[in-house]
């Protein structure tokens, strides 16, 4: 048997303020050809179909035609939404699309029945798990008691009642404890959203959505696929892919990756502004068509260095300065740690800034149950 994993698609998504749909209808053809070429029996779509809950009318189009063009091809497709999906809005029309092979997660109800496949060493079943939080999990076993993600996915996973005997796979979109995480990730509050990987044991493979490089985590068969493409500086080193899982018998699992190659990709350059704007530094490079973040180490500012530098880099998307004036301002040097803290993190480090004293273990537990309830009214 074998699958096609993807996810974190994020179709509609704008990256400081460049529109990223051409970009995504060039890999998603890409990834067409992989596909054609590998003559996989199935194609596992883990959440974050779109960028937005709801997604703009281009994404959509966009979607159809590659779903359109995936059943086409005579096989199995399965999606799930991710935490930046509308779950109503992403199951609407699935038990039509059946019909097409299109298997879309319907919103989370407490049952999750698999989809059963078929090949030469027998059954293979796959459950479709979208993004859910304790308090979704928590509605449809109002007796047990569900105060975290890992004792939410747990209890959605016990009431699979799954099979350890037989071949199982599950497509689900949280953040599994010890994944790496970068800078176009939503991050939650304190960590709270973490799922320890324990609980995904009864399966033989796992296909997740959630976090942007590709990974496994614990285990080889508990893995993250990760973006299709970079959605961040802070992935401009990732090499992305497309992963590629084979099951033989009980206990056979074979994973591999297919590199990715974008219509443009995300580079950080670093010199000065003469040094950058000579021809022989950018002729014969893809730097001219690609995403660019320049830093500028001139000690003077250069005016009206953006569009300066957009007249050769006209996909030049932000522009730092690190000289010494930069470095001696004590609030720029952490602007980009402020990025990358959780919300509780920020809160706690403002408080013993004032106070002088770390707060308390009662007062951090009340600030996370605080923030985490305006996080979940301000989604719902």
């Amino acid at each position: 048997m074998k699958l096609i994993h993807l996810s974190d698609l994020h179709l509609g998504k704008r990256v400081n303020d460049f529109s990223m749909l051409e970009d995504q209808q060039y890999i998603l053809a890409e990834i067409l050809q992989i596909i054609d070429r590998e003559k996989p029996d199935g194609v596992l779509i883990a959440g974050d179909v779109y960028d937005k809950s709801v997604p703009s009318a281009e994404a959509v189009a966009l979607l159809d035609d590659f779903l359109v063009r995936l059943s086409k091809r005579e096989l199995r497709i399965f999606v799930i939404s991710g935490n930046h999906d509308s779950p109503e809005r992403m199951a609407f029309g699935g038990r039509l699309m059946e019909r097409s092979g299109i298997h879309l997660a319907p919103v989370y109800d407490g049952r999750v029945e698999p989809v059963v496949l078929t090949d030469e060493y027998g059954p293979v079943k796959l459950y479709l798990l979208p993004f859910v939080k304790p308090s979704h999990v928590r509605r449809c076993f109002p007796e047990r008691e569900i105060s975290t993600y890992t004792d939410a996915v747990a209890a959605a996973i016990e009431a699979m009642g799954v099979d350890t005997t037989a071949r199982n796979v599950l497509v689900t979109h949280q953040f599994v404890t010890g994944a790496a995480r970068c800078d176009s990730e939503e991050l939650s509050v304190g960590g709270t959203d973490n799922v320890d990987a324990a609980v995904f044991d009864p399966f033989d493979y796992v296909a997740l959505g959630h976090i942007h490089g590709p990974q496994q985590v614990g285990r080889e068969t508990v893995r993250y696929c990760g973006t299709p493409l970079k959605y961040s500086f802070s992935e401009a080193g990732h090499k992305k892919s497309v992963t590629v899982v084979e099951l033989g018998a009980k206990g056979s699992v074979t994973i591999r990756t297919i590199p990715l190659k974008p219509l443009r990709d995300m580079v950080e350059l670093r010199g000065t502004y003469e040094e950058l704007t000579l021809r022989a530094f950018y002729e014969g490079t893809s730097y001219p068509r690609d995403y660019i973040h320049i830093t500028l180490t001139d000690e003077e500012d250069i005016p009206d260095a953006v569009g300066k530098l957009r007249i050769i880099y006209p996909n030049l998307m932000k522009l730092d300065y690190d000289n010494k004036r930069t470095r001696a301002g004590i609030h720029l040097e952490g602007a980009e740690d402020v990025q990358q803290k959780s919300p509780l993190e920020l809160l706690e480090e403002f408080y013993s800034s004032q106070n002088g004293q770390p707060m308390s273990e009662e007062q951090r537990a009340f600030a996370r149950d605080m923030m985490e309830r305006i996080w979940e009214e301000n989604e719902g």
